[in-house]
């Protein structure tokens, strides 16, 4: 089994997330707690491929020979997962919620490669 980093993303510009924004307190919060209920049960679904649960990103810091400065990027959380194949680990978010639901992006799948030498 191979491992994979899925990053889940969002933009703040994005239509689902203005729309998101534009819902009252109530619908917000009732969508919220579906969409929570639902993450809970893809990660229940997928216990056995699921490596590190992972969770939120926060804010993101660039450190480069220019300097360190803040960054925004549109990674929006993250998790490990095993399969044998990217295609087959793609097919693990099919419908996330994290999309679905929630107004992410997407979810964007790599391979965690072995270091070199190693």
């Amino acid at each position: 089994m191979k491992r994979f980093m899925a990053i889940y993303t969002g933009s703040p510009t994005s239509a689902s997330r203005i729309q998101w924004d534009q819902l009252d307190a109530a619908e917000r919060n009732r969508r919220q707690a579906a969409g929570i209920k639902a993450w809970q049960e893809w990660g229940a679904r997928h216990r056995a491929e699921i490596e590190d649960g992972g969770g939120p990103l926060g804010k993101t810091q660039r450190v480069s020979r220019e300097g360190t400065a803040d960054i925004r990027n549109h990674m929006a959380g993250f998790v490990i997962v095993r399969a044998e194949s990217q295609e087959a680990a793609a097919r693990l978010f099919d419908d996330h919620p994290h999309f679905s639901v929630f107004p992410g992006d997407g979810v964007e799948i790599m391979e965690c490669l072995p270091v070199p030498g190693q």
